[in-house]
């Protein structure tokens, strides 16, 4: 079958963007001794080390979430094994973006990359690296096209979700600066998903009918996609501004920038998911002075947990 043009343009633009974002999106397989990276040498600073054993530990943390949305609407494969996918949940994303499926797999991919360098930097400069393994003992979904391996064994919960979706009018707001009028609470973009909880994977097969509700929950991953990645967007310069060492800052700043860019693509989704002709739930327009909240209200009942 032929790929239509469009699609190829759209999955070489994120791919390139994830490669120019910097060192840190390499493999541990590229991180050797000859490295350029590694030519400074000397331990690190306990700071430094403190740092980025953050950092990893949410990347890992990070991963988790996506390897979950991989293996039931991304698409599973060498890069990035797990699952076999499950049709329903994967046609309700592609409702809201065609290329959905393969976001998914590059978002996976490259956060893969990310606690993989992070970890083997630590050990190449005698640090304690992050496992978090002993934490797995979340059930996770159980629907078609998991990874019946993976079962009791997650990180994290995805199908219990109360979001935050206060980023949306924050970084749209023309009249209230966070950093200038700290005490200002912005409105929530989708009220309903803040009450929550919802979830956004089908926990079992059960979930994967009515149209409307495989689709509620499709429209609550969108947004709680985002809702990770803006995280990592403010992350990364934060900690920049405390690492001491040359070589430090250089990595938290080459991930930074790729988690802006996951930000972005990601915060687009979440504008579809509350489209007239997409979003099937009920919608109302959101009654606000300025122009900082969403255009609309997706009050998402078919996906909060009854």
């Amino acid at each position: 079958m032929k790929i239509p043009n469009n699609r190829l343009n759209r999955r070489s633009f994120v791919k390139g963007g994830l490669t120019i974002s910097g060192a840190a999106t390499m493999g541990a397989g590229l991180l050797t001794q000859s490295s350029p990276l590694l030519a400074q040498g000397g331990a690190l600073t306990a700071g430094d080390a403190a740092l980025l054993r953050f950092a990893a530990a949410a990347e890992i943390l990070e991963t988790d979430f996506w390897v979950q949305y991989n293996e039931l609407g991304g698409i599973p494969d060498r890069e990035v094994p797990g699952g076999t996918g499950n049709p329903f949940y994967t046609r309700a994303l592609k409702n809201l973006d065609g290329d959905f499926d393969q976001y998914i797999h590059d978002n996976t991919d490259d956060e893969f990359t990310h606690f993989t360098f992070l970890n083997a930097y630590l050990v190449s400069k005698g640090a304690q690296p992050v496992n978090l393994d002993q934490f797995r003992m979340l059930e996770g979904s159980t629907a078609t096209g998991v990874n019946p391996a993976m079962i009791g064994k997650r990180l994290t919960n995805l199908t219990q979700l109360t979001l935050d979706t206060s980023w949306w009018t924050r970084y749209r707001s023309d009249s209230h600066n966070p950093d200038l009028d700290p005490s200002f609470q912005f409105p929530q973009a989708v009220p309903d998903l803040a009450a929550g909880p919802h979830t956004a994977i089908p926990r079992t097969d059960a979930d994967l009918h009515p149209d409307k509700h495989i689709q509620a929950i499709a429209n609550t991953a969108s947004f709680h996609m985002p809702t990770i990645e803006q995280g990592g967007n403010s992350l990364y310069p934060s900690m920049a501004q405390r690492a001491t060492s040359v070589e430090v800052l250089r990595i938290l700043i080459s991930i930074g920038p790729t988690e802006t860019m996951h930000f972005q693509t990601w915060s687009d989704k979440a504008g579809t998911a509350v489209s007239r002709s997409l979003a099937p739930l009920q919608i109302r327009p959101m009654v606000s002075r300025s122009r900082t909240s969403i255009p609309l209200h997706l009050a998402a009942r078919a996906s909060k947990l009854i």
